[in-house]
């Protein structure tokens, strides 16, 4: 499995960007696809993730309201929308694929074994 992101850029507080994770190698039906972040310092967080199958969705509290994940099966593309940015989402962002992960542990970043290499966003005050 191969994960390609992309997207990432400098912007202001209250803008947005779309990330967009590529994926390929796999039949990715029964997949998790899980966007975490790591910013400098700090350790690696979830933000948000979706089941490949049925779509369910999984948010970090510090995000809800404000990003949107979503997929195209037929690209095999996750995205990440990321609205009303602040000073304190700027990170690596990464994303990542996880084979029959159960709904629970989406949030977990060890239950993901494949990982792309990250695409920073950094937005300014």
């Amino acid at each position: 499995v191969q994960l390609q992101a992309s997207g990432g850029g400098l912007v202001q507080a209250g803008g947005s960007l779309r990330l967009s994770c590529e994926a390929s190698g796999s039949t990715f039906s029964g997949y998790g696809m899980g966007w975490f972040r790591q910013a400098p310092g700090k350790e690696r967080e979830f933000v948000a993730a979706l089941k490949w199958s049925g779509g369910s969705t999984a948010y970090a509290d510090s995000v809800k309201g404000r990003f949107t994940i979503s997929r195209d099966r037929g690209k095999n593309t996750v995205f990440l929308q990321m609205n009303s940015l602040k000073p304190e989402d700027t990170a690596v962002y990464y994303c990542a694929a996880a084979p029959r992960i159960i709904s629970s542990s989406l949030g977990v970043a060890a239950s993901y074994p494949y990982w792309g290499q990250g695409t920073l966003v950094t937005v300014s005050s």
